[in-house]
């Protein structure tokens, strides 16, 4: 593809994901503050606390760290043995960072609604095949069958990464002038075919090309309304009760001050130097003879609503980041018929996230990680369209089918 195409596609996927920025950024504050200053006006953690929550149990539903949550069944009998593909598959992810990464894309699936991982091939000799990068949303933008990730590096950098691209002399040029300044690289995927170029004002220079056989990166989203390529989160759903119970509690916070230090009235009469007057317990302050001195001023009213307006927001963040429900699946003492009940309420909850997830992420996982494994000669080829079946074992699938027989 001509490179000024491809850098309009990029400008349009930029343009479409321009207004999901703010929201990202509003949700990322309340929940998962990154700087000083948005710590520093985080007032409430109950989003903070019930998103750790969700992200544990999706990942414990989901993708819990044992081998025995996927299985390879034979569709037919000249298929290779699935299960020789399924022991191969189940050793390389419990060897690679699989299970740290893919936890920090739950974090980032129940905040923004959409998570990427990148699935790349180890070196022949590492402990697993498999490598997997959590990459921010921020870097990643997409179009129908396109996804664009931007990153930035140095000159050096860029050069490690990419040894056998020749720079132009003008590009060659900037580079020495600029040694410590980082330049855009944007790596695109359109229908599995790879470019990575250098972004730069008055140009671009492609850095390398190549095609994939399966996509490497497996981007997947909570909740999709009609139209929208960036999925809806829990988070995004709460997030004007969140932003209004961490006004309540800054609220709450100031009044508490006031009740500590209270507002203070004082005659001017030349004695009371209001500069020096420090109130603590023991504190003797001159006034003059029959001025009234330093007087508390009191509030006209002292009832306080704002702990039974908090109390409700409270529980509606926790209900909508379903931490009053999933927890109750560990519960222990329940009888078959309440675990049954529960699950039953739990797949009316979380049954077509479950479904998107297994389409969106679990089968494109599993299908690029049969590639590499067949590529490498570890398995013989397989394929998840007429070698075998993909048998899902975690606990929401288990789940699933108990909540069908009841």
């Amino acid at each position: 593809m001509d490179i000024q195409n491809l850098k309009k596609m990029y400008t349009r996927a930029l343009n479409i994901r321009e207004p999901w920025l703010k929201r990202w950024d509003d949700a990322r504050r309340y929940t998962m503050p990154t700087s000083d200053a948005d710590a520093a006006t985080l007032f409430d953690g109950t989003a903070a606390d019930a998103v750790d929550n969700l992200a544990a149990s999706i990942y414990t539903l989901l993708t819990p760290p044992e081998s025995l949550w996927i299985n390879l069944i034979r569709e037919s009998e000249l298929s290779p043995d699935p299960d020789i593909a399924t022991r191969a598959l189940r050793a390389n992810l419990n060897d690679s960072n699989f299970y740290t990464s893919v936890h920090q894309c739950y974090i980032d699936l129940c905040i923004y609604g959409t998570a990427c991982l990148f699935m790349s091939e180890n070196p022949i000799g590492a402990d697993s095949a498999f490598s997997f990068t959590s990459i921010p949303m921020q870097d990643i933008a997409v179009l129908p069958n396109a996804v664009f990730h931007t990153t930035s590096m140095t000159p050096s950098e860029i050069a490690a990464t990419y040894p056998t691209w020749t720079p132009s002399d003008a590009l060659r040029k900037k580079f020495k002038s600029n040694m410590d300044t980082k330049f855009n690289i944007v790596q695109s995927l359109i229908d599995l075919d790879f470019i990575a170029w250098i972004d730069i004002d008055d140009g671009a220079e492609v850095l390398t090309s190549g095609h994939f056989d399966t996509n490497p990166y497996l981007i997947f989203r909570w909740n999709l309304c009609s139209g929208e390529l960036y999925g809806r989160s829990p988070v995004l759903r709460a997030l004007p009760d969140i932003k209004t119970a961490n006004k309540v509690v800054e609220l709450i916070l100031k009044n508490a001050t006031i009740a500590v230090s209270g507002i203070w009235q004082a005659d001017d009469d030349g004695v009371i130097n209001l500069q020096n007057i420090n109130l603590t317990p023991g504190t003797i302050i001159p006034k003059a003879v029959g001025s009234s001195g330093l007087t508390p001023l009191e509030c006209g009213a002292n009832f306080d609503v704002s702990q039974l307006v908090l109390s409700d927001l409270r529980d509606r963040i926790r209900h909508t980041l379903l931490a009053d429900r999933l927890g109750l699946i560990s519960e222990r003492d329940m009888t078959a018929t309440e675990v049954l009940a529960r699950n039953a309420d739990m797949m009316r909850v979380l049954g077509a996230t479950y479904g998107r997830l297994l389409h969106e992420f679990i089968r494109p996982l599993c299908e690029r990680g049969l590639q590499i494994l067949a590529r490498r000669g570890v398995i013989e080829p397989i394929s998840l369209h007429s070698d075998a079946e993909l048998k899902y074992l975690a606990p929401i699938a288990i789940a699933t089918t108990e909540t069908s027989v009841l």
